[in-house]
C-alpha cells in the first residue's frame, strides 16, 4: 500500500487539474471490485454517512469523502438525493472544507428540519501550525438551488470543559419544542462518552452536561453518537475505540453498538441493559439512523472500518455504504431487516429444495456476483452445516452453523485479497433461537447476511477472483432439508 504524507493527505481537489482527476477516475473505474448497487465514492475515501434525513419528498444522503485516494485526508460532504432509498441522484459536493472553522475537515454531522428548511449541523476541523486540533461545530442551511449556506461563524467553538477536542458527530433532534444535540466525545483523562447541548432557536446552544450511563470507563472516545426512541423505549447506538475484545464480541479494530433503556432528558440520566454490537461481521462503523416517510427508523452504516488496509486501496479507492435497514426492539434487542423497497431490484427468481450431507452437494447452480440469496432451513438433524458462497476454485467465504452450541460463523480465510490484510479470518456469534434463515445480499465486493429475520447481521467486504460465482453447502454430518429462493439483482443508479 502506498504511504501518503500528511501534505499529500491534506491535498484539496481544487488543488489539482482536472485532467488529473479524470485520470483517477479513469483508474477507479477500471476496478474489478467496483460496486453494483451499494453507495461508493465516485474516487477515494468514503466513511461515515452523514445527515441521512427524509425532508420535503426526499430522502438525503450525505457521507464523509476524501476524493484523491483512499487514505483518510481532508474531508468533504458528498450527497445524493433518493425517492425510495434504492436509487439514487447524484448531487455531488455538499460541504467542503473552504472557511477557517473547517480548514482541515469538514467532519460528521446530521441533517434536521427547521422552519421548514434543511439544515446540516457538522463537526469542522482545524489544525494549527503545532497541529494542535480545535472542534468547531457548525451549521449550514439548503438554498433553493439546492446548495448548503454555512453560517458565518460556529454555533459552538471549542470544547466544553473537562473535555479534549476530540468533540466531534452532533446528532441534532426536536422534542417538546426544543432542540437537543449529542455529541461523542473524549474526557480528559482519555475516556470516552457522550454530551448534550439544548437550543431554542439552533444558533446559541448551552451544555447541558454528560449524559450518565453505566458504561464510565468504556473505551477512549466514542464516535458517532445517536439517541432516539423507538418502540417506547430510548436507544443510544455509538462506536466506542479502545474496548478488549470478550470472547466472539469485540474483535473488529473498532466496535458499533447500542444499548437500550430510558433516558432522563432533565436528570441527564439513563438507566439501561448490556452493550450489544450491531453487527457481527468484519466491516461495520458509524452507522446513522433516521425516520423514514412512513416513520420507520431506517439505519444506514459504513461498510469499512478505519486504520484497516482494502484491496481496492491501490485503485484509488475503497469502502461503500451499507444497505438501508428497518429497526425494531423485539425480546430486548434491535433487529435489522433490508427495508422492504430492496424488493423492486429482484429479478429472475429461481427456487430450489433438497437435502444437503456430508458430501458437498450443489443443490443449484445459483451462479453470479450481485444477488439477494434466501435459504429457509426446513429440517435439520446435521450437527454442523456449510454454506459456501462466492465459490471459485480458489476462493470460497464460508457460512458455517452448530446445531448443538448455535453457534454461526462467518468465515473469509479464503474469501480472496481480503484475508491477506487481517490477523483473524472468523467472526462468530451464538444465535437465541436455531438458524432457521439467512438471506444474503451479494454485491461484486462484500456480503451482507440477515440471520433468522433480523437476529443479527454479518456485514463484510470480499475481494475473491473473477470466477468467484458459485454456490454450494454441505454437513459435518447428519442431513439437513433446504429451501433456496435467489433473485438477480438489477440495478440502475
Amino acid at each position: 500500500m502506498v504511504n501518503w504524507t500528511r501534505e499529500e493527505r491534506y491535498t484539496k481537489l481544487s488543488d489539482i487539474t482536472e485532467e488529473e482527476y479524470l485520470e483517477l477516475q479513469e483508474k477507479v473505474n477500471q476496478s474489478e471490485w467496483r460496486q453494483i448497487f451499494h453507495i461508493q465514492p465516485k474516487t477515494g475515501l468514503l466513511n461515515d454517512p452523514n445527515g441521512l434525513i427524509y425532508h420535503n419528498g426526499k430522502y438525503h444522503i450525505f457521507h464523509q469523502w476524501y476524493p484523491l485516494g483512499a487514505v483518510h485526508g481532508i474531508k468533504y460532504w458528498y450527497h445524493y438525493i433518493s425517492d425510495d432509498l434504492i436509487h439514487f441522484e447524484d448531487k455531488g459536493i455538499a460541504l467542503a472544507p473552504d472557511t477557517s472553522y473547517d480548514s482541515h475537515g469538514v467532519y460528521s454531522g446530521s441533517g434536521f428540519d427547521y422552519n421548514g428548511k434543511l439544515y446540516l449541523m457538522y463537526t469542522g476541523n482545524v489544525r494549527d501550525s503545532e497541529w494542535e486540533r480545535t472542534s468547531n461545530q457548525m451549521i449550514a442551511v439548503e438554498q433553493e438551488d439546492g446548495s448548503f449556506k454555512k453560517l458565518e461563524k460556529p454555533v459552538i467553538e471549542s470544547s466544553p470543559e473537562g473535555y479534549t477536542e476530540h468533540f466531534r458527530d452532533p446528532k441534532v433532534w426536536e422534542q417538546n419544542g426544543k432542540y437537543y444535540a449529542i455529541f461523542g466525545v473524549q474526557r480528559e483523562d482519555e475516556t470516552g462518552t457522550v454530551i448534550v447541548y439544548e437550543s431554542e432557536d439552533i444558533k446559541n446552544w448551552n451544555f447541558k452536561g454528560e449524559l450518565k450511563t453505566e458504561l464510565n470507563e468504556f473505551g477512549f472516545m466514542w464516535e458517532c453518537p445517536d439517541l432516539f426512541e423507538l418502540d417506547g423505549q430510548d436507544v443510544l447506538v455509538f462506536s466506542p475505540q479502545g474496548i478488549e475484545a470478550v470472547d466472539d464480541r469485540f474483535e473488529n479494530i473498532y466496535q458499533s453498538g447500542y444499548i437500550i433503556g430510558n433516558v432522563n432528558l432533565e436528570e441527564l440520566t439513563m438507566e439501561h441493559g448490556q452493550f450489544k454490537e450491531l453487527d457481527q461481521g468484519f466491516d461495520f462503523y458509524a452507522p446513522q439512523t433516521f425516520l423514514d416517510k412512513d416513520g420507520k427508523r431506517i439505519l444506514i452504516g459504513w461498510m469499512g472500518l478505519p486504520e484497516i488496509d482494502y484491496a481496492t486501496d491501490d485503485e484509488g479507492w475503497a469502502h461503500c455504504l451499507t444497505l438501508p435497514r428497518e429497526l425494531t426492539i423485539e425480546n430486548n434487542k434491535l433487529k435489522q431487516r433490508p427495508i422492504k423497497a430492496l424488493e423492486k431490484l429482484r429479478s429472475n427468481e429461481e427456487t430450489a429444495e433438497g437435502y444437503a450431507n456430508k458430501h458437498s452437494v450443489k443443490l443449484h447452480p445459483y451462479e453470479g456476483k450481485q444477488y439477494e440469496l434466501i435459504i429457509d432451513i426446513l429440517d435439520n438433524d446435521a450437527t454442523e452445516i456449510y454454506f459456501e458462497v462466492r465459490v471459485s476454485k480458489k476462493c470460497s467465504t464460508q457460512i458455517i452453523y452448530n446445531t448443538k452450541t448455535k453457534k454461526l460463523t462467518l468465515d473469509r480465510f479464503e474469501s480472496g485479497v481480503v484475508s491477506e490484510a487481517v490477523e483473524k479470518a472468523t467472526r462468530s456469534t451464538v444465535l437465541d433461537n436455531e438458524l432457521n434463515q439467512l438471506r444474503i445480499y451479494s454485491d461484486t465486493s462484500s456480503l451482507e447476511i440477515f440471520v433468522n429475520d433480523g437476529e443479527c447481521v454479518f456485514t463484510s467486504r470480499i475481494f475473491p477472483d473473477n470466477d468467484a460465482v458459485n454456490f454450494r453447502t454441505s454437513t459435518e454430518s447428519g442431513q439437513v432439508y433446504l429451501k433456496f429462493t435467489k433473485y438477480d439483482i438489477e440495478f440502475n443508479k
